[in-house]
This record gives structure tokens, C-alpha cells and sequence, in this order.
């Protein structure tokens, strides 16, 4: 192996420990609890090498929100891959929340968290938290449609609630079973969205 070809593994190494390190930090404690200290001494990587990759806290922050990003659509992604059919996999979803929330680690929503601590002040971490969830948003509605909803974005903005409050009733412990209650609602709004004639798109405030 050339000794160009080493550097860059060495520094791709390096990176990736370093981004592991801070989503387990930042996840559990919270951004603004952890320093670049502590990521580094997680990381095992000197203070040098970490700022050669992230020349700053805001900068691996960034990296953090799309590494979680993508790796929490991907596995929803994979959920829903093994469902069956259309309707299914709406309230798929709601297993999938199920799944996660009886993680060890489970400490809520990474994006909401991150809003919450660092949103108002940081329009990148701003932008990524609403990108997230527009995303989350959009894929909703694709399912939604594809159960036969006759109005997509009215349901896709329910599922969307749903979600959101499952996810925050289980990081504050405010609900029992509240991927399952939020699944028997979700199952009440498509039994409705997909019912032939139902009133439920002329209720949407214009």
C-alpha cells in the first residue's frame, strides 16, 4: 500500500471514529453538555486530528445530524422494506417506533433534542431538523397515497403528529405503550382516509 493511499484510510479511520464517538456523546448528554475534549478522548484520537476533520464543534455537529439522519431513515426504511401491504406498511411505521423506544439508548429524537437545545441560535441546526422531518413528512404521504388515502397530505400530516408525540411521550415517559397507541389512532385515520366517500379531505382547513 502506497503512503498516499495510507493517509487517507488513516484519516477515513479517523473520521469515523471520531463521528461515532460524538453521536454516542451528544446523543446521551446532549451537544451543548459535551466538549471537543471529551470526543476526543472517546475517540481515542489526538486534539490535532480532530480538528484536521472537524475544524469546529459546529462543524461536527453538522456531521452528527446527517450521520443520524441517515442512518435513522435507513433503518425505517428496512422496517418498512418487510411489510406487506400498502396499508401495512403505514402502520408499519408505529413498529418501527416500537422497536426503537425499547433500545437501551433510546434518548428521543436526536432532531428534536438538537432543536431544543441549539435551534433558535443555529440556523444549520435548524435546517437540519426541519429537513429531517420534511423528509419524514414526505415519506408519510407516499404511503399514505399508496394506501389509497383520498387526501395524502391531511393523513400525512396526522401520521406525522402521531409520530412526533410517540416519540416525545416515550423520551419523557408520559404514556404506556405509546407506539402502540399511536398505531390504534393511525389505524382509526387511514380507516377513515380510505373509506369510500368519507368526508375526511372536505375537513381540512383551507
Amino acid at each position: 500500500m502506497d503512503g498516499t493511499r495510507r493517509v487517507r484510510m488513516d484519516g477515513d479511520e479517523a473520521r469515523r471514529r471520531i463521528l461515532d464517538a460524538a453521536e454516542r456523546l451528544f446523543y446521551a448528554r446532549g451537544i451543548q453538555a459535551v466538549g471537543m475534549d471529551q470526543v476526543r478522548d472517546a475517540a481515542g484520537v489526538s486534539l490535532k486530528r480532530l480538528y484536521q476533520c472537524y475544524a469546529s464543534k459546529d462543524t461536527l455537529v453538522e456531521a452528527y445530524l446527517e450521520h443520524r439522519d441517515r442512518r435513522w431513515n435507513d433503518a425505517l426504511n428496512d422496517h418498512l422494506g418487510r411489510a406487506g401491504e400498502p396499508r401495512e406498511r403505514v402502520l408499519a411505521v408505529f413498529g418501527f417506533l416500537a422497536e426503537w423506544f425499547g433500545t437501551a439508548d433510546f434518548r428521543g429524537c436526536s432532531f428534536i433534542n438538537a432543536f431544543g437545545e441549539l435551534g433558535p441560535a443555529s440556523p444549520p441546526v435548524a435546517a437540519a431538523a426541519r429537513a429531517h422531518k420534511s423528509t419524514l413528512r414526505a415519506r408519510l404521504r407516499t404511503l399514505a397515497a399508496e394506501a389509497g388515502a383520498a387526501d395524502p397530505d391531511l393523513l400525512a400530516d396526522q401520521l406525522l403528529l402521531l409520530v412526533e408525540g410517540a416519540i416525545v411521550a416515550a423520551a419523557m415517559g408520559t404514556a404506556a405503550g405509546p407506539a402502540e397507541r399511536a398505531r390504534s389512532a393511525a389505524r382509526a385515520l387511514l380507516d377513515a382516509a380510505t373509506a369510500p366517500g368519507h368526508p375526511l379531505s372536505a375537513h381540512r382547513p383551507s
